[in-house]
């Protein structure tokens, strides 16, 4: 199957322009590339489920430029509480996917020339989806992310969000981050519509919030990281309060985690 390509224009926000408080010659990571990156799985395990698509979105100051995405096939039967959410069964993958090695090793590739341009990658639970990445990279006996030189910087509508608006009540996922920053989403559970529209959300979230706009990716990427710990140790303290059982201790790291009990990897 061929990846698929388009390349729409749009005009650049007037919002963009420099706040006088600025440090001379900044600029906003909103002006510059995006790689805003989602994966569609056969489950919620990031250390032993697979994705069945994914989408690597380029953007530029808002305007997307390219778009990446394919149909994978797993290897395996896809469960039905997971068909249920994205809609990609097993007779699609079988008939239009590319192989689980060929779209790892895409997606790798995607991620580390972002890093080495020092272009953010952007999208709603990274940890999850790059972790995943991480995991099969090593799994299928090639060098993990780290390993091929990728260190970010990642940019996080969820940790962002639990950042800069602790005390909103409600739920957090994309859907419903969308309906609070305004951003329309036409196929929830799509990799490329998810992967862009959480873009836009990060977009949306930087003009309400200038701090955010102005920070440099580097120190947004280590402050997430912070703030993912302080969310997870209250987290685990809740669980711990209702008798829920202890959080794994994976959770803890962001935004890539190595399983911390028996699970090693994709069987």
């Amino acid at each position: 199957m061929r990846l698929r390509w388009w390349r729409p224009s749009a005009s650049r926000p007037a919002w963009l322009d420099r706040p006088r408080w600025a440090a001379p010659g900044a600029g906003s990571w909103c002006e510059g590339e995006l790689l805003a990156f989602d994966l569609e799985t056969t489950g919620t395990n990031r250390f032993a489920d697979v994705p069945v698509s994914f989408a690597l979105v380029h953007m530029r100051a808002g305007r997307v430029l390219e778009r990446r995405n394919a149909i994978v096939d797993p290897g395996r039967p896809i469960p039905e509480e997971a068909v249920a959410i994205h809609g990609i069964g097993d007779d699609e993958c079988r008939r239009a996917g590319i192989g689980l090695a060929a779209a790892v090793e895409t997606i790798a590739a995607a991620l580390v020339e972002a890093g080495r341009r020092g272009t953010p990658v952007v999208g709603m639970k990274l940890d999850f989806d790059l972790t995943m990445v991480d995991t099969l990279c090593r799994s299928l006996g090639r060098r993990g992310l780290v390993e091929r030189g990728w260190c970010g910087p990642v940019l996080d509508a969820l940790t962002l969000d639990r950042r800069l608006d602790p005390d909103r009540e409600g739920s957090r996922s994309l859907v419903a981050l969308c309906g609070h920053y305004g951003v329309p989403i036409v196929r929830p559970h799509s990799a490329a519509c998810d992967a862009e529209a959480a873009a836009r959300v990060l977009l949306e979230m930087a003009r309400r919030f200038d701090r955010l706009a102005w920070a440099s990716p580097a120190r947004l990427h280590l402050e997430q990281a912070a703030s993912h710990r302080e969310w997870a140790t209250a987290y685990a303290e809740r669980r711990r309060i209702r008798a829920l059982g202890p959080l794994d201790e994976s959770e803890w790291d962001w935004p890539l985690a190595a399983p911390r009990g028996p699970e090693r990897g994709v069987a």
